[in-house]
């Protein structure tokens, strides 16, 4: 997967993550935070993986430890999608936008700025864009 390290991502700012789909996916995720040991968000839609069939599952990762999954009912993404992700966030929550959809997750570790983005998985990334 792709990881940029180093971002400086204030809150109000935008990480926009351009890409597709692969064709195969079994799920794949996009994480943000501090590093790999401290994510503010791990977003994870789910085709068909652990369990999970078209789901999407949000958590939080403190110091290697995982927290409480989120699991959201809403499942807009299709196999060979085109899409745009983007991931802003405030003191309070983290928003993800997708094509037809909105997600928000709680800032569990107040963190204060982003400078950790991975994206794993059955994802192509094309773009990535900070606004």
């Amino acid at each position: 997967g792709l990881v940029v390290t180093l971002l400086d991502i204030e809150p109000g700012e935008c990480i926009k993550v351009k890409g597709k789909i692969t064709s195969d996916a079994k799920g794949f995720a996009v994480n943000v935070g501090k590093d790999s040991s401290n994510l503010m968000l791990h977003f994870n839609p789910r085709f068909d993986c652990h369990g999970d069939v078209n789901t999407i599952v949000c958590n939080s990762k403190e110091d290697g430890m995982w927290g409480e999954e989120d699991r959201k009912a809403d499942f807009p993404f299709q196999h060979g999608d085109k899409i745009e992700i983007c991931i802003s966030f405030n003191e309070a929550e983290v928003t993800v936008k997708v094509p037809d959809a909105e997600f928000q997750f709680p800032n569990r570790l107040s963190m204060e700025k982003i400078e950790y983005l991975a994206v794993e998985g059955g994802f192509k990334v094309k773009a990535i864009k900070f606004s």
